[in-house]
Order: structure tokens, then sequence, then C-alpha cells
């Protein structure tokens, strides 16, 4: 008998192998050891998930932290956090919990259930919950059992995610997700150098599911210098947005530090400026740059007239100019801002 929670998308195969099918890994784990993601173990020729319910935080964020800048703006999304990933980026933000084991962290872990954690979210008075900080796709199963919970008090589902996860799981999970950012680092060459991974188009497909299942969408992407901040790089992101998932569809181009094992020095002010203006160039409506302190890299501008809409210090945010059903007061031009 095991105290964990029996994971799902996992097949058995000869001499108690299990292949796990949650993300484009597929590992083939041996009994008594873990998949590559650290949190998932072969046991008695099942698959366990070692850190359902094991939170590391559940506190009150701007939902402008996540980032999601066309999404609830100015509300709190209630947001949650366990341990482990299933990228191994070599510049990570978040490496202490990313590549951490819950043997290390479960005295300094909150044990909550699916229900706990949807009344603690409700208790908040925030407007959404929010799954980030590690990566919410390496504890699919708790992800899943909360946000059903969480849809039926009322509340919304935003991912923070890598987007790195196989089709029939996502499938499963999308009809409870209302918003979400997904990371694209780069392309092909960057996953496989950087992230250690083989399968960049697994989250290219994400995104496009998320998109034709009418999930608000915002793509984040760090740049990093000599590895995915030349044009050409840069270019293709913008293209696969605009061709594939919409013109308005939200942007964010992120300043990288040293971080982890990547110590390549901090990303110039002047890349992420040439970035936004090659986006906006291209035909995206909305390109907004982060970890930077820019009094115009994070305001709403209508895609129309230009007029400012939402004025965003920090985390704060104050909205001008905008109808309650988000069109711009100048021109009656739709903000491409979710509100309910």
């Amino acid at each position: 008998m095991t105290k964990f929670h029996e994971a799902k998308y996992y097949t058995v195969e000869k001499n108690s192998l299990i292949l796990c099918k949650l993300c484009p890994n597929l590992c083939k784990i041996k009994p008594g050891e873990k998949g590559r993601c650290n949190v998932r173990i072969n046991t008695d020729g099942k698959l366990y998930t070692l850190n359902y319910g094991l939170t590391t935080s559940g506190s009150r964020d701007p939902i402008e932290k996540k980032p999601l800048y066309h999404f609830l703006p100015g509300t709190c999304s209630y947001s949650f956090g366990t341990i482990g990933c299933n990228l191994f980026c070599q510049f990570c933000q978040n490496w202490h919990i990313s590549r951490g084991s819950p043997e290390d962290f479960r005295s300094g872990m909150k044990k909550l259930t699916p229900t706990k954690a949807a009344k603690e979210a409700k208790d908040s008075g925030c407007a959404s919950v929010g799954y980030t900080y590690n990566e919410p796709i390496i504890w699919y199963e708790w992800v899943l059992d909360t946000a059903k919970i969480v849809k039926e008090k009322g509340l919304k589902n935003v991912l923070v995610t890598n987007g790195y996860i196989e089709v029939e799981p996502l499938e499963e999970l999308l009809p409870y997700i209302d918003g979400a950012n997904v990371d694209v680092k780069g392309d092909k060459g960057f996953y496989k150098e950087l992230c250690k991974v083989s399968h960049q188009e697994a989250v290219l497909r994400t995104c496009k599911m998320m998109k034709e299942n009418n999930i608000h969408l915002e793509i984040t992407n760090l740049l990093i210098p000599t590895k995915n901040d030349s044009k050409e790089h840069i270019q293709e992101l913008i293209d696969f947005i605009v061709n594939e998932l919409g013109e308005e569809v939200p942007l964010h181009f992120s300043r990288y530090f040293p971080n982890y094992k990547l110590d390549i020095d901090p990303t110039p002010i002047e890349t992420l400026f040439k970035a936004r203006e090659l986006a906006l160039a291209s035909g995206l409506k909305y390109v907004y740059l982060g970890n930077i302190r820019d009094d115009n890299g994070s305001d709403t501008l209508c895609k129309n007239c230009g007029t400012l809409l939402i004025r965003r210090r920090g985390y704060y945010t104050s909205t001008t100019n905008l109808t309650n059903e988000m069109l711009c007061k100048k021109c009656n031009t739709f903000a491409d801002i979710v509100w309910n």
C-alpha cells in the first residue's frame, strides 16, 4: 500500500515498466524509480504522484503578476504551487522548487485537498485561482480535481505553464481552464540545448489547442542574449502568434537575468525595445515588456486609435477610456479584454 495518489495517463509495459503519458518526455519508469520530473514514481506496477495536494504556497497575487494583462485586469488570483517540473531549463528562476524533491520540502509544505483549496480561494475574495510558481502540469491530477471544484464555486481557473503536455490530458483539462499564460521559450534548438527536451512543437500545439477551445491566452518569451534574442528568433515567434494564434494575443517579452546554471549577462534593455517594435510592426496588437522599469512597456493602448486604456505601474493598474463592455471610449473598438 502507498499513501500517494495514483497518477493518470500511464500504461504498464513488460516487467512492470511504466510508460508515463502525461507529457512529451514519455518517461519509461522502472519499479521503484521516478520519472524525469522527480514527482511521479513507479510503485508495485502503478504510477503515483508524490506531490498531490502538497502546496508550497497559497496566496493572493495580482493577476498581472502571471503575467495576464487582458484577463480580469486589476483583480487578484489566489495562487498555488508545488514541487517539480518536466523541463530542465538551465536559466530557471524557481529552480529551488522546480528541481526539488517533495522529500526535501515536506516539512515546509501545506497539504490541501482540492475542496479545502477551493474554499480557501473563495474565501480570499479573489476572482480566480492561479496554478503557478512551478509547472502546474506536474501535479496534473490535483490541478484537474481542484479546477473542477473552483468552477463550481464561480471562480476562474488560470494556468501559468510551459505548455509541455500531451494531447489527451490537455483535452481533459481545458474545459475547466479560463485563462493561460504559456511560456514559449524559443525554437527547437533552444529547447534541446537549454531546456533538455526534444519536442518544442508540443508547446506550440498547446497554444493552438487553447485558442481553439476559446481559452484566453497570453504568451511570454524570456529573451536571453545569444540564445534566442536574434531578429530571426524573435520573428519566428511573432510569425507563429500572428499566423496560428491571432494578432490580438498579447505577447510579453521579458528581460533575462543570470540564474541557476546560466551565467550570461542580462538582456540589454535595447533588445527588448527592438523586439517590441518588431512585433508591433509585424501586426501584433498588444506587446508588453517585463522585468524592466519602463512606463510604456506595460500600458494597454487601443489597437485602433492608440488611446491609453490601462495604465500599469508595477502591479498597480488604473483603467481609463474604457466602457463597461471593454470598448475604447474614443473609437468604440473592442480592447480584447476578458472581464467576466
